[in-house]
């Protein structure tokens, strides 16, 4: 389950982790007020107006603006307010339709004493499943594309695994804060905000955090300016406060929908829909089609248990797709036989 900024700012925030203050609105009037707020807190006129979706990139595509007085910030609240944003990740990249943006963050400004003085790191945590162990990935140049960054200078992205059995050490704190140029205060603080950035990613059952830019400001303070953060929907039963956090208009509805029936599915870009029982025969199928030379539409395990009324939700929600042409279904019946042995 994905969350928004401000709700993964929230939750960083109850593990101790520094993070940038800001303030939901959805709507001017609360984005006016939101900004003077802040501005009596903090003492300063620069905010940030952030628009507040499941999708990266954000700023790219007009999310993220920078006031630096009221009447900015009312055209920056105004203009985003409503509008159809598209970034690379939104459905069909900036080609596509866009999400439409409902709430904004108003931030504090956080680079202090000044943006010159402030350095950006990148830093996520999330489980590498080739090695069986979460992973700490970090590099010096944080506010870019962290795949450009790897693609074009791997030497400044690193990673700290951590051994399920042991848990995170303090040596691999240090080491990652030495890694990044930090010393004295600075040094200690990293230290602190990645052992308590990694608590929480375990104990809120996340199988993603980024933060992206992690920043060090001029007061040699630590603290997240952005986040991102993705739970484990499995680990959910154990969070129902945070599962309540959902934000279904974020969602594809088909999804939403096919979660109220307890069905496993996922939309595609293809035109042969697919019905199946178990989600390694689900993934066979569609390899099936693919090999076939077709494009599937669609992964949909009804489950094994599945009966009359799910199997019928699921055709209901495939001829939803206006792409689907031809729908393959693949059921594994398995009948047990018991047979009377006679007995003596």
């Amino acid at each position: 389950m994905n969350l928004h900024e401000y709700q993964g700012k929230d939750l960083l925030a109850r593990y101790g982790v520094p993070v940038q203050q800001g303030i939901l609105a959805h709507t001017l009037e609360e984005a006016v007020a939101a900004y003077q707020k802040l501005e009596s807190e903090t003492g300063s006129k620069f905010a940030v107006i952030k628009a507040q979706i499941h999708a990266g990139g954000r700023g790219k595509g007009g999310g993220v603006k920078i006031a630096k007085n009221l009447d900015q910030v009312k055209e920056h609240a105004s203009n985003i307010l409503g509008m159809m944003l598209k970034t690379p990740q939104t459905p069909g990249g900036m080609e596509g339709a866009g999400k439409l943006v409902s709430k904004i963050l108003i931030t504090e400004d956080a680079y202090k004493p000044s943006f010159d003085a402030c350095k950006e790191y990148y830093v996520s945590i999330l489980t590498d499943r080739d090695s069986k162990r979460n992973v700490i990935i970090y590099s010096l140049k944080g506010g870019m594309d962290i795949e450009a960054v790897a693609e074009e200078t791997p030497e400044l992205v690193h990673k700290e695994f951590v051994d399920p059995q042991l848990g995170f050490q303090g040596f691999q704190a240090r080491k990652i804060a030495f890694n990044l140029g930090l010393e004295g205060n600075a040094f200690k603080n990293m230290v602190n905000f990645i052992t308590k950035l990694y608590h929480a990613f375990v104990a809120s059952d996340a199988s993603l955090i980024e933060i992206n830019p992690c920043m060090h400001n001029g007061f040699d303070e630590i603290l997240a300016v952005d986040t991102k953060l993705t739970l484990d929907d499995n680990a959910l039963y154990r969070h129902k406060d945070l599962a309540a956090w959902r934000d279904k208009a974020e969602e594809d509805p088909m999804e939403v929908e096919a979660d109220e029936y307890n069905l496993n599915y996922v939309k595609l870009d293809g035109n042969v829909g697919c019905m199946v029982n178990g989600a390694g025969l689900a993934m066979a199928t569609m390899d099936v089609i693919k090999l076939s030379g077709g494009e599937p539409a669609n992964f949909l395990d009804v489950g094994g248990t599945a009966d009359a009324k799910r199997v019928e939700q699921a055709f209901r929600l495939i001829l939803k797709d206006p792409n689907v042409e031809a729908i393959l279904i693949n059921i594994l019946v398995v009948l047990f036989v018991a047979t009377a042995l006679p007995m003596g």
